[in-house]
């Protein structure tokens, strides 16, 4: 899930099925708008949520240090999969999918855990392609936790309560500050220039030849150029998302990194030149970098689902709202089983074309709310741009050459607003001193262990993967102190929704 941007009140008669968002629907569920217009409506989706998608596999290749031919087919695959996974979600196939105007897309909440694993691999020996056959496998399998709660979901809302989900949201926001700040410095390529200039005879040099290759001081690790780019992409997006252009504000992301981007390539920091090595076309290949599983490894990933489940749940119930649709009973459960059931199955389908988890995104709403179109048959549309883009390794090549400090511009302030969301929720749900306490160690520990991963070297190796996680050590914490700390409030469950389904037949 990333963070929504839109506006509105949502009002409902006591009784009633139906919520009527503040904004007049024009195409709703089932409509189906001329094919001129949904192909319009399409495109804002695209743009809305494009860069969210292709971001986490950026990030996660470059902190392995996966070359640039399987860089750009992993983001061509990430693309791919999204369009994919946004058809079954948007068409409902049998249980699976919501059949709302819903996209997927890859989430943010898998991406410190994933490089997690995957550097621990490359120093362990790994390479980075079979770094990458551990990440997917640990996902395929652990797709499976959500796939079985999606059948028993009033567990779910009974373990991780708004609190808990809240908690864990704020951690999964602070501990990625710690990325995209690396990022926005330079990145993994700025370090090893940093390296250079910092051995014996090249201290105060403005460039050293090694092997041939120039290396340029401005280019090292928090160097001036760097850091400038960084903020100014970072001034961009937060100047366009404080604009009341509504348009400005939901393109405020690509805006900067498009300017960005132009300004890193006259400053000679884009390098083009492994786009040819790209061919023209691309086939998908599930498996391309084989599979493998560790559980030490998987353990972390058991949490992450668990939230990603609930994360769904939010985001289809605001799709429901502002597409003028049920926000419970019958059809508003059968919709959220199997919206949760296609996020588990569309992200073992991402696991098997070589990316990462794919969970519903939130943006879309904002552009069924300024479009007032909720037509399904628009997500048919939003699915065949992506594959279409997935299958052409441009793309991925041309974005796989962003420079660092602009991609870390641009994400420190998404990681940002993931840690405000978090925030928002635990402060929807009224602090008192049992909430406070549950907040607080959380955040301890789980912060505590991003700091300092090292204090549990030497432990076993399934203590080691589990802990140094921020984001399954703080949301462990939260679950645990949610159950055995005195006074827990009662949490509304699924299970009259779930009866009154059942009794009608419809799951």
């Amino acid at each position: 899930m990333t963070q929504a941007d839109y506006e509105g009140s949502v009002a409902a008669e006591p009784g009633d099925d139906v919520v009527e968002y503040n904004t007049g629907i024009l195409y709703g569920l089932m409509d189906k708008p001329p094919v001129g217009e949904a192909a319009f409506v399409a495109m804002q989706h695209v743009l809305a949520s494009f860069v969210g998608i292709i971001t986490p596999p950026l990030l996660i290749c470059s902190a392995l240090g996966v070359d640039s031919v399987n860089t750009s087919f992993v983001i061509s695959m990430s693309l791919f999969a999204s369009g994919l996974c946004t058809f079954i979600q948007c068409k409902r196939i049998g249980p699976v999918g919501s059949g709302l105007l819903s996209l997927q897309g890859t989430s943010f909440a898998f991406l410190g855990p994933i490089i997690g694993i995957g550097t621990a691999a490359v120093n362990g020996g790994a390479t980075p392609e079979q770094a990458l056959a551990l990440i997917f496998g640990v996902c395929f399998f652990g797709s499976s936790v959500e796939i079985i709660l999606s059948r028993f979901l009033h567990l779910a809302q009974e373990i991780i309560t708004p609190l808990v989900a809240g908690t864990v949201v704020m951690i999964i926001g602070l501990s990625l500050i710690k990325t995209g700040i690396f990022s926005l410095a330079g990145g993994a390529g700025a370090k090893r220039v940093s390296a250079i200039f910092a051995q014996e005879g090249n201290v105060g040099l403005s460039e050293v030849t090694v092997d041939g290759v120039l290396f340029k001081a401005s280019n090292a690790f928090g160097s001036t150029q760097n850091l400038a780019l960084g903020f100014l992409v970072l001034a961009i997006v937060t100047a366009l998302t404080l604009s009341s252009n509504r348009i400005l504000r939901m393109g405020a992301i690509a805006i900067g990194l498009i300017v960005g981007y132009v300004i890193a390539f006259f400053l000679g920091l884009v390098n083009f030149s492994n786009l040819s090595q790209l061919p023209l076309f691309r086939v998908p290949i599930p498996l391309r970098f084989g599979f493998d599983f560790n559980f030490a490894a998987f353990a972390p990933f058991i949490i992450l689902y668990l939230i990603t489940a609930v994360e769904t749940i939010g985001d289809l119930t605001a799709t429901s709202a502002v597409s003028g649709e049920p926000v419970k009973g019958p059809v508003y459960f059968r919709r959220i089983k199997g919206g949760v059931l296609g996020d588990g199955v569309n992200s073992a389908l991402a696991a098997l074309l070589n990316t990462f988890p794919n969970t519903t995104f939130s943006q879309n709403n904002g552009v069924i709310q300024m479009t007032g179109v909720a037509s399904r048959y628009v997500g048919f549309f939003v699915a065949g741009i992506f594959a279409i883009l997935g299958l052409v390794p441009i793309v991925g090549g041309v974005f796989q050459a962003i420079p660092q400090p602009v991609l870390g511009g641009a994400t420190l302030i998404m990681f940002g607003s993931i840690a405000v969301a978090g925030l928002n929720i635990v402060a929807s749900t009224g602090l008192d001193r049992r909430s406070i306490i549950l907040v607080a160690i959380s955040l301890a520990l789980g912060l505590g262990v991003v700091y300092h991963p090292e204090i549990f070297d030497g432990k076993p190796a399934l203590i080691r993967n589990v802990f140094s996680s921020g984001i399954s050590t703080g949301g462990l914490a939260a679950i645990v102190l949610n159950i055995i700390l005195p006074g827990r409030p009662k949490v509304p469950s699924y299970r009259e929704a779930i009866a009154e389904t059942e009794a009608e037949g419809q799951v």
